[in-house]
């Protein structure tokens, strides 16, 4: 076969080619294959927390916005929720020890009935609010799909840590501390604070409602 202008075979010329430009692909893939794929991350974390306003257990209204000035854990939840029940003594725990500090515990009930909600609470405590989430609107907005998950924002209402399966005495009290420290999240980025990241439980996997 005639030579291109004197040069390669282009036949031979693009079998040169072709696995030089196929590097870039199988990096990627050998990148994405030590990937843990339970693990996302989130766009919202660093950012300011999704506001609503919802209906509690209790039928009040709770709007997020009404809590800019204080630390806010963000617990998304279900009666149906084995992880659930394990991170509950936690949160009761946190909301005693931390209860007369400028933080609040926030309940969203994911994907369940209020009649199951009120059960699950009356059985196990707990007196912080919880809202009913109709729609999962708010589960949407701040890409929540399993539970629990929750969200840790700060004084200016950003979120500042997400937390994939439960939470644990240590993730609320480092935390908790860490936010309580940090009145001003703008100030403290400036002065070189922790920055914001997402945690995930050992060995925890998202399952659906029965």
């Amino acid at each position: 076969m005639p030579l291109l202008g004197g040069g390669l075979d282009p036949v031979r010329w693009s079998k040169i080619v072709l696995p030089v430009s196929s590097v870039p692909v199988v990096g990627l893939l050998a990148w994405g294959l030590t990937r843990d794929p339970n693990v996302i991350e989130s766009p919202l974390v660093g950012r300011p927390a999704p506001d609503f306003t919802l209906e509690t257990l209790d039928r009040d209204s709770l709007a997020l916005a009404d809590l800019r000035g204080k630390v806010v854990v963000l617990n998304f939840w279900a009666s149906w929720c084995l992880a659930c029940e394990a991170e509950h003594p936690f949160l009761l725990e946190a909301a005693q020890k931390y209860g007369d500090a400028d933080v609040r515990v926030v309940g969203v009930v994911y994907q369940d009935t209020r009649s199951n909600a009120i059960r699950y609470v009356r059985e196990r405590g707990g007196a912080w609010p919880n809202v009913m989430d109709p729609g999962s609107r708010a589960a949407i907005e701040y890409g929540v799909y399993g539970v629990p998950e929750t969200f840790f924002v700060d004084r200016d209402g950003v979120i500042a840590f997400k937390q994939i399966g439960p939470v644990s005495r240590a993730i609320l009290d480092t935390w908790i501390p860490r936010l309580l420290a940090r009145p001003h999240a703008s100030s403290a980025r400036q002065e070189g604070g922790v920055p914001p990241a997402v945690g995930r439980s050992e060995g925890y996997e998202r399952r659906p409602p029965d």
